[in-house]
């Protein structure tokens, strides 16, 4: 028996080490809003107005003693606050220990949380009817507890500042918005692989986020890297399910940026010119030059005598009479590139791994609304689409990496100008119309993900209405897929 436990813990051993000598597993996600995330993690905080009513400070002599009954001592003086909370609020009284009691209206019934100031404000215990909604000492974390209220109910509410530097601002959020990632996680019990045994968000420590251009977070893997600390898009759940499946580290190297379009912002290298019949606002068509990589404008008018040979205008020039900095794919040039120099300096980017080599294991690929603006941009989808894989793996110096295209038009996918994006989308992860990515090149569908928009946070639908439920099914497939092309 000794010798069979042996041999385990030496097998362990010896596939940990392993394990640790494997490159990191490097996936470049891609896209405009969707893939930048904008599911929300709760309502966001609120700051606090004329919810608080009948504010009243009292000042006591000393510093603060967690032993002390302060409701039954003597106040050395009292001041009502004429403005509690906002922008401009009363200054507080000097003096050692400061505490607010007053009232709190909440303007919906709902679970609530309390974010009392920031800094110095932050620094306090607060009480929401008789609940210890928040308690934060100096040098420590926050610790908070969720209330009930109900719409239009007042409750008392009291303030202990532990800081002299203390003011009465702060926010509050409601945490049970249709929707939101905390009420799918910790109210309805979706996704529990997020949170821990007392409902806390969990990270990895085996898979890094980092996020260029915009989504800009560089953090182990966890809620709020999306557009902002409160909102995610789809690389949690991916990263998650990257997370399970390798034993090797993973990095999730995201380079995105909103309201972009393939047939212009992020066009491909290789990418040429094209004539197309471009209708005006009264239906008339016109022939245009269609900006091939680098030109600059979009399109301008072709001479029928020169055709495609048609030279672009020599200047481009915004309302005001100045240059515009722009081009045919710039932004794939600016997302791109910072992701090329992250990976070039991956020692000094991720010192947690400085030593070890990494391998790009897979992109993902999550766009397309921009692009049903109009049928000429629709149209050329697909074929713009193919020089994007193309052209990501020549750059990247990985001819055969797998590569996840989704759907990104949500409803707008099911119709016109979408639907022929959609279509693209789907086409190039089909073997019989694109056998040149047979076994390396996989769609998904996030079509059938798009929530009920009174069940989501805002009505918002080429943003799946700000779901968070929608963008962890999204991120699922998503991880489904690529896991399905590393195995082939």
């Amino acid at each position: 028996m000794k010798t069979q436990k042996s041999l385990l813990a030496l097998f362990a051993l010896t596939a940990s080490a392993i394990a640790a000598e494997k490159p990191v597993k490097v996936f470049i996600l891609a896209g405009q809003s969707n893939m930048v995330g904008i599911g929300q993690v709760d309502s966001g905080g609120t700051r606090w107005t004329d919810e608080c009513t009948d504010v009243e400070i009292s000042v006591y002599e000393g510093a603060y003693d967690a032993a002390k009954d302060y409701d039954k001592i003597e106040p050395l003086r009292k001041e009502k606050m004429a403005s509690f909370g906002g922008t401009e609020p009363t200054p507080f009284p000097e003096g050692d220990v400061r505490i607010a009691r007053g009232f709190f209206a909440a303007k919906q019934t709902g679970v609530y949380e309390f974010r009392p100031g920031y800094g110095d404000s932050e620094h306090c215990i607060m009480t929401v009817n008789g609940i210890m909604a928040h308690s934060k000492q100096p040098g420590a974390e926050p610790v908070r507890q969720e209330v009930k209220l109900t719409g239009g109910e007042k409750v008392p509410f009291k303030i202990t500042y532990l800081t002299k530097g203390a003011s009465s601002l702060g926010w509050y959020a409601r945490m049970d918005v249709p929707g939101t990632l905390t009420t799918l996680v910790k109210h309805q019990g979706k996704f529990p692989y997020l949170i821990d045994a007392d409902k806390n968000w969990k990270s990895r420590d085996d898979v890094w986020y980092k996020g260029v251009v915009t989504a800009t977070g560089n953090k182990w893997l966890s809620i709020g890297c999306g557009a902002g600390a409160s909102q995610i898009g789809p690389e949690l759940a991916f990263g998650w399910a990257m997370g399970d499946a390798f034993e090797e580290p993973v990095l999730i190297l995201k380079a995105s940026q909103g309201n972009r379009s393939l047939a212009w912002d992020f066009l491909p290298p290789g990418s040429e010119r094209y004539l197309a019949e471009v209708p005006d606002k009264s239906g008339n068509k016109t022939p245009k030059i269609i900006a091939g990589y680098k030109d600059k404008p979009d399109m301008w008018d072709a001479d029928p005598a020169k055709g495609l040979a048609t030279a672009p205008p020599a200047e481009w020039l915004d309302k005001n009479g100045k240059p515009i900095d722009w081009y045919a794919g710039k932004q794939y040039d600016d997302c791109f590139n910072e992701a090329k120099g992250v990976l070039a300096k991956f020692d000094e980017s991720f010192p947690h791994w400085k030593g070890r080599s990494y391998e790009i294991a897979g992109f993902v690929w999550f766009q397309g609304h921009k692009d049903t603006g109009s049928e000429i941009t629709a149209q050329r989808y697909e074929q713009n689409l193919v020089n994007l894989i193309k052209a990501l793996r020549k750059d990247f110096g990985v001819p055969d990496a797998p590569f996840l295209v989704a759907t990104g038009c949500g409803n707008e996918g099911r119709e016109g100008p979408g639907l022929i994006v959609a279509e693209a989308q789907l086409a190039v992860g089909d073997p019989a119309k694109h056998p040149e990515f047979k076994s390396n090149v996989k769609s998904v569908d996030t079509r059938d993900f798009m929530p009920d928009p009174a069940q989501s946070p805002r009505e918002q639908g080429f943003h799946y209405h700000q779901n968070a439920g929608a963008y962890m099914q999204i991120g699922e497939a998503m991880g489904k897929g690529m896991l399905e092309l590393i195995k082939k």
